[in-house]
């Protein structure tokens, strides 16, 4: 009895040290801090720019954590909301600025918006907002005058892309949501389609509800459900969308953290559209925390065939936390576990490609997990597809094209000179229209050289580092040659790839955003293999 009285003490004693300690750790580094500061503001030699070293120093702590933890001050609040909510006050319209001292230019009006009803469109220009002039102003700094509270007003003066007319347009800003789901059909007798972007609130709901109108309009025999690209969002809404497939009372996801309260399970709690549907899932190194949700939780049930390639690989929970001065702290609060106990997140954060997504895990560094079926998955970082499919690689001049937006202002010219277009699925760019695109690119500054000329501009400057240039001078002028072509040349042979881009560039600006869709589709050589192959898939 007094044995267990003395251990008993020691592990009170114990705890009580380390809670202390802990104390006394946080309350010397808030009290040096603070002494350091006090202490450039008297004797600096310059004035002190508190706010932005307070920043960095706030901003550095914590990126020393992980990617997800930060600091949002008051100003940023907004942009936070739209990150989460993908909603803010507006007249619902992407502006295109390409001068300062030129006119605001509707780029595209969203479908039903404010700006849509109002009678803005594509190519109209905006000479002044509330009386004044947006010569001098960037694009950003229009935007921000152009958004504000839902029902207040706002007066643009227009000059119409067609008849050149001034007016003046007076439109009420409302709520504008960019939609989760971008479109909903058919790719096929048969085979419907979703694209999902994001999992803002009532997006579960919002699918289920497209399933069922698919159903009403005819057969529906397999659902691909596209969540290539989606960066996830909330937790909720990836339960909710899993519990359309599946049984209710089926578990989705577990959270653990350090804190007891930030441990959970979550599990269905709806009753389920379909059980037995086929389904699809895509996924890429785009899809990220619910998305990775979504898909593990299906995989892990063996309810859905993944497909694709891996996933971003983000299995931390944040939580937002209010702050003094009307700032926000996006916390990590957890990390979250599939079905089958694997955990999304990576291993570690230097397995990283560029883009962020996870790398090449060792499969020693890995562990198995079982399905529903008794099918081996691995964790280690993302989701691993059950039918990996790459998606079709483009060209270093087709990516230059669109990043400089040579594709984006000659959408906006196509549209200058044609007042309308056939349907989207009869629409396609001719070969006149080709030649007419190569001679207004022909005039724009972009980057057309091919990877291949890339390369060789880069060993050259090693050779010639190493003082080995000379030696080989003959050699690297013949292959300079060889890769040298004119910028039209090198148009007329991705024809073809650049071509899809240009389609579903026009056809967004007379039909909107979902028919853009479905010109992706049309050309989806990735998606097309995998429908292929999952055809003959078996659970084993």
């Amino acid at each position: 009895m007094k044995k267990t009285v003395i251990i008993l003490m020691t592990l009170l004693l114990a705890t009580g040290a380390g809670a202390q300690s802990k104390s006394f750790k946080l309350g010397k580094w808030t009290e040096i801090q603070s002494a350091i500061l006090k202490e450039l503001n008297r004797n600096y030699v310059d004035s002190l720019p508190v706010d932005r070293i307070e920043r960095a120093g706030v901003d550095a702590m914590l990126a020393d954590l992980d990617p997800y933890t930060v600091y949002v001050p008051e100003e940023e609040n907004e942009d936070l909301r739209m990150m989460i909510n993908k909603s803010y006050g507006g007249i619902g319209a992407v502006i295109y600025k390409p001068d300062l001292q030129g006119n605001v230019i509707i780029n595209e009006p969203y479908k039903d918006s404010p700006a849509y009803s109002s009678g803005l469109r594509c190519g109209d220009e905006i000479l002044t907002i509330d009386g004044e002039s947006v010569k001098g102003l960037n694009s950003a700094e229009c935007s921000e005058k152009m958004r504000g509270t839902p029902g207040t007003k706002v007066l643009f003066k227009v000059k119409k892309v067609y008849t050149g007319e001034l007016k003046d347009v007076r439109i009420t800003r409302q709520t504008i949501h960019l939609p989760d789901i971008e479109y909903a059909g058919f790719l096929r007798p048969g085979v419907g389609y979703i694209l999902q972007t994001g999992f803002t609130e009532g997006v579960g709901e919002q699918l289920r509800e497209a399933i069922k109108s698919m159903r009403k309009s005819e057969r529906l025999d397999t659902l691909v459900l596209d969540l290539r690209g989606n960066g996830g969002g909330l937790m909720g809404e990836a339960v909710d969308i899993v519990s359309i497939f599946v049984p209710k009372g089926s578990v989705v996801v577990t959270a653990k953290g350090r804190d007891e309260s930030s441990a959970y399970v979550n599990r269905t709690t709806k009753a389920p559209l379909d059980t037995e549907l086929p389904l699809i899932v895509l996924v890429d190194s785009g899809s990220a925390s619910a998305s990775e949700i979504v898909s593990g939780a299906l995989q892990d049930l063996d309810r859905a065939i993944i497909a694709g390639t891996r996933t971003f690989g983000k299995g931390l929970v944040q939580s937002i936390r209010p702050l003094p001065y009307g700032g926000q702290l996006k916390l990590t609060t957890a990390k979250y576990y599939t079905p089958s106990g694997r955990c999304v997140q990576a291993i570690d954060y230097s397995r990283r490609n560029e883009d962020g997504s996870v790398g090449h895990i060792p499969d020693s560094l890995t562990h198995e997990f079982k399905t529903a079926m008794g099918r081996t998955v691995r964790d280690g970082g993302g989701i691993t597809p059950d039918i990996v499919v790459k998606p079709h690689e483009y060209s270093r001049l087709t990516y230059s094209l669109v990043m400089n937006g040579v594709v984006e202002q000659y959408a906006l010219e196509y549209v200058r000179n044609h007042r309308t277009i056939p349907a989207t699925d009869d629409f396609r760019f001719t070969d006149a229209d080709y030649e007419d695109f190569i001679e207004f690119a022909k005039g724009k500054t972009f980057d057309y050289r091919s990877s291949a000329r890339t390369y060789y501009d880069g060993m050259r400057k090693e050779l010639k580092r190493d003082g080995l240039e000379e030696t080989m001078s003959a050699e690297l002028e013949a292959l300079g040659k060889a890769l040298d072509m004119e910028k039209e040349e090198f148009l007329r042979i991705k024809k073809d790839e650049i071509i899809p881009f240009i389609e579903e560039k026009i056809v967004v600006r007379y039909y909107f955003q979902p028919d853009g869709v479905k010109v992706r589709v049309r050309y989806d050589s990735q998606l097309d293999e995998i429908l292929r192959k999952a055809s003959s898939f078996k659970f084993e």
